[in-house]
């Protein structure tokens, strides 16, 4: 049996009422994460390679790409 995911509003989405926010719900092993206004589409991936995602935008170290 699954339990249904506890979505929490992200801290930067304003607070006041509307579909305009990011929205986070995680298990042990895995990371959702979907945008308020579509919330049957999104994004699981796991804890690290979000963390590092995370830090290379922080930061300013995210490779760069040039697309021929």
């Amino acid at each position: 049996m699954t339990t249904a995911a506890q979505w929490q509003k992200s801290s930067f989405s304003g607070g006041g009422e509307g579909n305009d926010c990011v929205e986070l719900a995680s298990t042990p092993t895995t990371i959702h994460l979907r945008e308020s206004d579509t919330p049957h589409t999104g994004v699981t991936t796991a804890p690290t390679p979000l963390a590092h995602l995370l830090h290379g935008i922080k930061t300013g170290r995210l490779p760069s790409r040039t697309v021929a």
